[in-house]
């Protein structure tokens, strides 16, 4: 194994504070329950049974040598946003690796699939200082980065403690979150503060950022509007869209409870016009797959279930799409699209991924998480905005008959996101400062 870095190996003197102090000594009060935690997970379909030593910080794959920035990005939304991040980082140093942490398994399976060469993938260590120390002391980051919002406390301060560069990239902080955060100024200002480059998404979120303590604050764009195409399986894209013919269809992605109960009265109240109309509903949590099906089929529904095989057939009202990391699938097979979260006041998910695959989109009221993207997609007309089920009833019945305006509001999302904010570039060339320089040929012979 070769570390390519030079700086020191500690940082002294930065003191958490107590209530990290506190934090500190709790987590490591709960060292003898992680096996117990990590098995009832591994129950829940929660984690890999073959890799639960990562969680433990115990890797079985070396540390490549040369320099290494290593970037942790929670689950699938951000792994896939950083993906043209790490292509770039890769091609611009041929000396570089980069290693992906996340912590769910379906965003492993994605990375798997999805990683280049010389970018492996790892799952975040649990946020146990032993662990901590572990991961760090196997892989040696020349750089830390974390992604969006989820900051682990153990993690942070050891990885900081080792005098190893950390970046906050793609940074989003609620409303939620910032109020929540204000109860402990002392502890998240030393958590910020020890980050060298800040990038938020929005302006909103670097006030935030800047009022709870980070320093120099940047808001180059969003990673998500540069992010690829989701992916799918080509053969199961046809033989869905040989089974949906030439019904009428639209799709509820990502939606939460009473957003099903939404699509259902939509459904209802467009039948009649549209007697073939086919209703797509992916649920943010695939979990619930029978507890939806039941509430349709309660209001005489037919329902084909994907977790259970059933097929869509020329009587199915509802393909319940209860399965997870097939969204890339879904968005292809029709091109009217409501966004959920939307409805329920959790801020609205991701518009990109719709977008990059030439959707019309609509969402409710709710769009925190994405309110700026939200705006410039409604600003050049490639969103519609509703308050309520009437106003989303209204919509989808617009956009099923009139294929003109369908294909106009399609293509203008397809501008927005055609159009590179530059975010991953800035990003990247960021990071890649805060590696230590090349070493030329002559450099090595006499070191």
């Amino acid at each position: 194994m070769t570390k390519s870095s030079d700086r020191p190996t500690s940082r002294k003197g930065r003191n958490p504070g107590l209530g990290l102090a506190a934090y500190r000594l709790a987590t490591r009060t709960i060292g003898p329950l992680v096996p117990f935690l990590l098995a009832q997970r591994m129950k829940r379909g929660k984690e890999d049974a073959a890799r639960l030593d990562e969680r433990q910080g115990i890797s079985c794959l070396p540390r490549p040598s040369g320099p290494l920035i290593w970037i942790h990005a929670a689950s699938v939304g951000e792994s896939l946003s950083v993906l043209p991040l790490v292509k770039q980082l890769l091609a611009a140093r041929d000396d570089l690796h980069v290693l992906v942490t996340t912590g769910t398994v379906t965003s492993a399976a994605l990375m798997a699939e999805r990683l280049p060469t010389r970018a492996l993938h790892q799952f975040v260590p649990l946020d146990h200082p032993a662990f901590c120390r572990r991961f760090l002391a196997h892989w040696q980051p020349d750089v830390g980065v974390w992604v969006e919002s989820e900051f682990w406390p153990n993690l942070i301060l050891e990885t900081d403690a080792r005098a190893i560069p950390l970046a906050l990239i793609n940074a989003r902080v609620t409303l939620k979150s910032y109020e929540g955060w204000r109860r402990f100024p002392d502890a998240i200002r030393a958590l910020v503060s020890r980050f060298t480059v800040v990038f938020a998404q929005t302006h909103e979120t670097a006030r935030r950022l800047q009022s709870l303590g980070a320093r120099h604050v940047e808001t180059p764009g969003n990673l998500k509007h540069d992010a690829e195409p989701l992916t799918a399986n080509p053969d199961e894209v046809k033989r869905l869209t040989d089974a949906i013919g030439a019904r009428p269809v639209w799709l509820a992605s990502n939606t939460h409870e009473g957003e099903e109960i939404a699509a259902a009265e939509v459904h209802a109240a467009l039948s009649a016009n549209h007697p073939r109309l086919l209703t797509l509903i992916v649920p943010r949590h695939p979990a619930r797959g029978d507890e939806i099906a039941a509430e349709l089929k309660a209001r005489h529904f037919t329902v084909s279930q994907r977790s259970r095989g059933e097929a869509i057939a020329p009587k199915t009202d509802f393909y319940l799409a209860d399965t997870l990391g097939e969204m890339g699938v879904f968005y292809r097979l029709c091109d009217i699209v409501f966004i959920g979260g939307t409805f329920p006041a959790l801020g609205g998910h991701n518009p990109f991924e719709p977008a990059h695959l030439h959707s019309a989109l609509i969402a409710g009221p709710s769009d925190f998480n994405f309110a700026e993207a939200y705006a410039e997609f409604t600003r050049n007309g490639a969103l519609i905005r509703v308050d309520d089920v009437p106003g989303l009833t209204r919509a989808v019945s617009t956009l099923l008959s009139d294929d003109a305006e369908r294909e106009q509001r399609a293509r203008a999302a397809a501008r927005v996101v055609a159009t590179s904010s530059q975010a991953t570039s800035t990003t990247a060339a960021a990071l890649l400062a805060l590696l230590p320089p090349v070493r030329q040929k002559d450099e090595v012979a006499h070191a």
